[in-house]
């Protein structure tokens, strides 16, 4: 997993590990998590923060949200992704500072256009009082030498979607209403005070009471731990760890795209527009921020991860369902309830990992060959590759691709740029295929290595993959046994 700080990560996964064996041997309660503080920030000397009562607090957090709950006790939001109150105070509280650059200068252009009595002349330099400070701007723009630079939080910069705000007191605020949980925030926060919810714990005690656990590793996942871990290698990994079995969801990959193939030839025919279903956090977007545009131009097929889920559940109902991958938002698609028997858990890379930690159970190379996916359904991770297996699969039903007008959207910003032009009827492409995370799921936030290293990994994995084609592939799964819409009504229903 990439971080701004490594120690960030050190110590995630340090707290998630040991949860994670307190989980396996029963003993998950108040009194071992406390514990667990005091072996984890030992004293008396503070290893991260200003003293050890800090640090114990923050790792309380953390515990809480490795056991799935919100790290502050006074919360109730569901929202997958939160803050920890104790890690989020270092951040300066004003948006707006002067800096070394000041002259001093006789005309106090800033001082004259602030109307909030917030700017004052100091030793050297003049100052603003964050209690009075409005963050207007206004001192800003009038500063004749530009001493006077906006301060934007990290966390804040990486929203893609404004739901970021602090109070007076300079904690971070996440607004549930416009959060699409796309966790950019979590790994730009240089103190790790942003975290998400994690269900290990959860996963742990199904696997303990004898339930059937299937995992299901996104496309994405070839190439994280390298070129040689195969999706055969950590599939007998997961087995090790109590897993009954894994599936990949590039299959679902393949799934998807034949259905969407489909709305895409009924909207062309109709000379309507559409946006793409795979990505939660892009789904999330249109939902909070343009619901019209979701209404109107939204797939009505379920993602991947859903797809293989439902697969997997209409051939044992009672089995339990966990993805993973490198994305924060499939932990909300999971709880999604405008998303019929969606999956039961959600994992990151890193999680899985410190799960795999817990038991000391390594990932290793083996001779074994595993393909469920074509190379299609496995491309789903990478930009570009949701719109080029729907082509695909269009062609395969003879159908005629030539002209048709795509908008590839990598990134938050791009998404946003489509759908505004969507919204103002200004957008002159046919379909948009959106992925919040720059360069797609691959560039996701919980990746486990860095991406140019992953992208190399990835295609030497890939190029052992055989050519199969999507529908023929499809032929071997019971795609009428189970829905392939976001309602959850079967195909003969529509």
């Amino acid at each position: 997993m990439i971080t701004n700080d490594k120690g960030i990560v050190k110590l995630k996964h340090l707290v998630l590990r040991e949860v994670c064996r307190l989980a396996w041997e029963d003993n998950l309660n108040q009194e071992s998590c406390e514990k667990l503080v005091q072996k984890i920030i030992p004293g008396p000397k503070p290893e991260y923060r200003c003293c050890i009562y800090k640090e114990r607090e923050i790792v309380r957090g953390r515990i809480r949200l490795a056991m799935g709950l919100a790290p502050d006790v006074n919360s109730d939001s569901r929202n997958v992704v939160a803050v920890i109150p104790a890690a989020c105070d270092d951040c300066p509280i004003q948006e707006y500072l002067v800096t070394d650059i000041c002259r001093f200068c006789l005309g106090k252009a800033c001082l004259n256009a602030c109307r909030f009595g917030a700017i004052s002349p100091g030793d050297t330099r003049m100052r603003i009082d964050p209690a009075r400070c409005k963050s207007c701007g206004m001192c800003a723009k009038s500063c004749p030498y530009g001493a006077i630079v906006h301060m934007t939080r990290p966390c804040q910069k990486a929203c893609p979607v404004d739901a970021i705000s602090y109070g007076e007191n300079g904690i971070c605020y996440i607004d549930d209403e416009k959060c699409i949980q796309c966790g950019h925030c979590i790994h730009n926060c240089p103190f790790g005070a942003v975290g998400s919810k994690i269900y290990a714990t959860q996963i742990i005690r199904k696997i303990r009471e004898g339930k059937r656990v299937v995992a299901m590793c996104a496309p994405a996942t070839e190439g994280q731990f390298g070129s040689e871990i195969t999706m055969a290698a950590i599939r007998a990994a997961l087995k090790k760890l109590g897993f009954a079995d894994m599936v990949e969801v590039g299959l679902g990959g393949d799934m998807t795209a034949a259905y969407e193939a489909r709305e895409w030839i009924e909207a062309r025919k109709e000379g309507r527009k559409m946006t793409t279903s795979c990505c939660p956090a892009f789904i999330s977007m249109q939902r909070h921020h343009f619901p019209r545009e979701y209404e109107l131009y939204k797939s009505n097929t379920v993602s991947p991860m859903v797809a293989v889920s439902r697969y997997l559940k209409c051939l044992d109902p009672d089995c339990v369902t966990v993805f993973i991958g490198p994305c924060i938002a499939k932990k909300g698609e999971t709880l999604n309830e405008f998303i019929a028997d969606r999956p039961d858990y959600a994992l990151t890379y890193g999680e899985i990992v410190a799960m795999l930690d817990s038991r000391d159970i390594p990932i290793e190379p083996v001779e074994e060959d595993y393909q469920e996916a074509s190379l299609f359904g496995k491309q789903f991770a990478g930009s570009g590759g949701v719109a080029a297996a729907v082509l695909q699969v269009m062609k395969e039903m003879g159908e005629n691709t030539e002209g048709i007008r795509l908008r590839r959207c990598s990134g938050g910003d791009e998404c946003k740029k489509a759908l505004m032009q969507l919204r103002a009827g200004k957008l002159e492409e046919d379909f948009v295929e959106g992925m919040i995370c720059p360069g797609g799921c691959i560039g996701g936030p919980s990746k486990h290595q860095v991406e140019t290293q992953v992208l190399r990994d990835r295609q030497t994995l890939l190029n052992r993959a055989d050519d199969r084609k999507i529908l023929e592939n499809l032929q071997k799964y019971p795609m009428n046994r189970f829905s392939m819409f976001r309602d959850g009504r079967m195909e003969n229903e529509t």
